[in-house]
């Protein structure tokens, strides 16, 4: 199943270490970052776990909710946990699912066979609150992710959901965005009160206007 951009994100009951997950009941008005490791007990994913711990409070703060999946029974999962804590120096501080069965990565298409037929390849989607997927990147099994990265696009993706920008290329919160091209220079004015700068008819930046 191929999910493209703007799908809602199809719903699932799955085990995790933190219970039953209902997805779309868990998600509630949060946006959501889903992401799948091939499998447990490796070395790529024990630093992404633990990395994602540690930067839980930034995922709080922008009213974000995370979720890992593996495909590997639960009991796996209890004793993995202890591994990342101990070796990352994190302690796993949200749920990951056991999809055993792979119900879940059936669903959003995470196994690639010409990659591997039993293992999940590095997805990522991310998830708004109206249950639509926003964002889609998929990484090899050996290339561990960027959550800095993550963090970045769920920063531009909740600024240009509320203003009627765009932000340009290796665009950091805070920084300069571009008005987007269906806003007349007239509307601009008004909507963009600390103004803008007329690069190109095309290209007008403007301070964030979230900060």
């Amino acid at each position: 199943m191929s999910i493209q951009l703007g799908d809602t994100a199809p719903n699932f009951t799955q085990q995790s270490t933190e219970g039953e997950i209902r997805f779309h009941d868990w998600l509630g008005d949060s946006w959501g970052v889903l992401f799948s490791h091939p499998k447990n007990f490796t070395p790529v994913c024990t630093t992404e776990l633990g990395a994602a711990a540690k930067l839980k409070p930034e995922f709080d703060k922008r009213n974000v909710k995370i979720l890992g999946l593996s495909v590997d029974p639960l009991e796996n999962h209890e004793a993995w946990s202890k591994d990342i804590e101990e070796t990352q120096g994190a302690k796993l501080n949200f749920p990951l699912l056991a999809d055993a069965d792979k119900k879940v990565s059936n669903l959003y298409g995470m196994i690639h066979p010409n990659a591997s037929d039993t293992m999940t390849v590095r997805s990522v989607f991310i998830i708004g609150p109206d249950k639509k997927v926003k964002l889609t990147i998929t990484y090899p099994a050996s290339t561990g992710r960027n959550f800095d990265e993550v963090l970045r696009v769920i920063d531009s993706l909740q600024l240009t959901a509320k203003h009627k920008v765009a932000t340009p290329v290796n665009w950091k919160d805070g920084q300069d965005c571009i008005i987007v091209p269906a806003v007349t220079d007239e509307e601009a004015t008004t909507l963009f009160p600390k103004g803008f700068k007329k690069l190109k008819p095309y290209l007008r930046t403007t301070p964030q206007p979230n900060k």
